[in-house]
């Protein structure tokens, strides 16, 4: 519980005195507990306000660089996965249209449903 972030007294706390950043750190360790080398992030942060999405996120670029673990984490948050994420794949009506390293895929997207994401992000940003 304290590489997630969490004091060991947590432990006698009931699920409801935990906050949504609290509750993601335990679903964290929780995932953690058997050292997996594989990690599904299926919206992993898509509840949590910006500054606890930032918290979450570093908190697990920091676990997998510390175990070398892998993550497969699933965002509609473009900026969530350009920050976390090394490869990317963009799925469009449940088939895979898109796969490339980050950079590239964000610098040059060819499919025209992630082109069209890239745009409206870039909006929201101006």
């Amino acid at each position: 519980m304290e590489e997630c972030g969490l004091a060991p007294y947590f432990i006698h706390r009931y699920p409801h005195q935990f906050s949504g950043g609290q509750r993601q750190r335990i679903g964290i360790a929780r995932s953690l507990a058997l050292r997996p080398k594989f990690v599904v992030c299926d919206e992993a942060v898509s509840a949590l306000d910006v500054s606890i999405q930032s918290q979450v996120i570093n908190l697990l670029i920091d676990l997998k660089e510390k175990s070398n673990l892998t993550y497969l984490f699933i965002s509609h948050d473009l900026s969530v996965i350009k920050y976390i994420s090394d490869r990317v794949g963009v799925m469009y009506l449940g088939s895979m249209v898109e796969e490339a390293d980050t950079e590239e895929l964000y610098a040059h997207p060819s499919h025209p449903y992630y082109r069209g994401h890239c745009f409206l992000q870039y909006l929201q940003l101006i």
